[in-house]
């Protein structure tokens, strides 16, 4: 069915190499697996398939470096990045800079092949954007606690540190996480991150 994709993987490490490659070969994508940044950047001709996905934390040359070179250079071809367990202000900073998308290791086979259809959609065919104007009266909508939570959430803070800042229990903050998830209509963490961005969303923590 995609067989006509081709997915550059671009990780230092052998084993995550070969268990995505493995992951997208199995759904029929096309695969280059490189060992780092720069081997790929090296030769800029061969940067012709669909779309990349690289690891963030890489030697010499990192993914948001990786991103930034890559910007530079006039390739527009869609990036997902791949980042560690609550890296979410690494994962901003990728999106500012042109990333698509963002997935958390350890992720699931299904994750990783939604976020590439989504990649894919994106530039073979017409998707609707986001509506800032939608995503800003929904923020208008949370309560002064709903933004404190989701602010802390956009800068990287788990769920014990966000009780902890905010003297509330763990359970209080999974509650307002449920009903601002609900009033942004985001699912993921990823969709709340790519919404603020689009709507210019200011992530300061509000007092």
């Amino acid at each position: 069915m995609f067989a006509q994709f081709l997915v550059h993987i671009v990780d230092d490490s052998a084993s995550l190499r070969a268990m995505t490659a493995a992951i997208l070969d199995e759904a029929g994508f096309g695969v280059r697996e490189h060992v780092s940044a720069a081997e790929l950047l090296a030769t800029p001709a061969r940067i012709d398939g669909d779309c990349i996905l690289t690891d963030i934390r890489m030697p010499r040359i990192d993914g948001l470096e990786f991103l930034s070179r890559l910007r530079a250079l006039g390739l527009t071809i869609p990036v997902i990045v791949v980042t560690g367990h609550g890296d979410v202000p690494t994962a901003v900073r990728a999106m500012k800079l042109g990333a698509c998308d963002f997935i958390e290791k350890p992720f699931h086979p299904e994750t990783l092949l939604t976020a590439l259809r989504k990649a894919l959609c994106g530039t073979r065919s017409a998707r609707p954007d986001i509506d800032e104007t939608a995503v800003a009266e929904h923020i208008g909508r949370l309560t002064r606690r709903e933004r404190q939570v989701m602010d802390l959430i956009l800068i990287g803070r788990t769920h014990r540190q966000i009780a902890d800042e905010l003297a509330i229990s763990p359970r209080t903050v999974e509650i307002f996480r449920s009903r601002l998830m609900a009033k942004m209509e985001c699912g993921t963490v990823q969709a709340l991150v790519r919404a603020t961005l689009k709507a210019g969303y200011d992530h300061r923590v509000c007092t």
